[in-house]
């Protein structure tokens, strides 16, 4: 009889926990399915800069969704206030994050596979996607004097900011080419 209700009870436990970890796929499914839409990606990887903003930086020395030139619609996500060299005057650093997680997963999956040929294909394609956000970056966001003369593009893993600096030549490409310095978390608490 003991050994009975023992069993019953473990059974019991284990119906429990089947239960709870049911409720967990639940929330990963609800979880991927946000971070699947590409303007609640952008979000995240907007909230989380935001965030580190804020933990870095006074209120008052950052700018969120600044304007880089006047009479014009686009706004970067955030913009670091430096002091100018003419009157006093300051200078932005536009911070504008970027997560292209379609391109990064597939270079995952090809890590995952371990095809050769693929992994090379899906690294390509993801620093083709970088350098083209890069372009983005520098044309919409570099305004000198009223910015710097170089912006930051987040990533928002290091995961991706490893991938992004492994890609052949891609940061110095983008540094020099188009004035645009990539940079994960970690990096970014060191640059600024």
């Amino acid at each position: 009889g003991e050994s009975f209700a023992l069993v019953s009870s473990r059974l019991e436990q284990v119906h429990k926990g089947l239960g709870e970890m049911q409720t967990l796929a639940v929330g990963v499914g609800d979880l991927k399915r946000v971070m699947s839409n590409v303007k609640d990606r952008g979000g995240w990887a907007e909230i989380q800069l935001g965030a580190m903003l804020e933990q870095m930086l006074a209120r008052e020395q950052y700018v969120k969704n600044a304007k880089m030139e006047a009479g014009t619609a686009e706004m970067v996500e955030y913009a670091v206030r430096l002091p100018g060299a003419v009157d006093g005057a300051e200078v932005l650093l536009p911070i504008d994050a970027k997560f292209p997680k379609e391109a990064y997963e597939r270079l995952i999956a090809a890590w995952e596979t371990g095809d050769a040929d693929a992994i090379r294909a899906a690294s390509e394609a993801l620093a083709a996607v970088i350098e083209n956000e890069a372009k983005r970056i520098s044309s919409k966001y570099i305004r000198p004097p009223l910015s710097t003369d170089f912006a930051v593009m987040y990533v928002p893993t290091e995961g991706l900011f490893a991938e992004a600096m492994r890609a052949q030549g891609l940061a110095q490409r983008v540094q020099s080419k188009y004035r645009v310095t990539i940079a994960g978390p970690s990096t970014l608490h060191a640059l600024l």
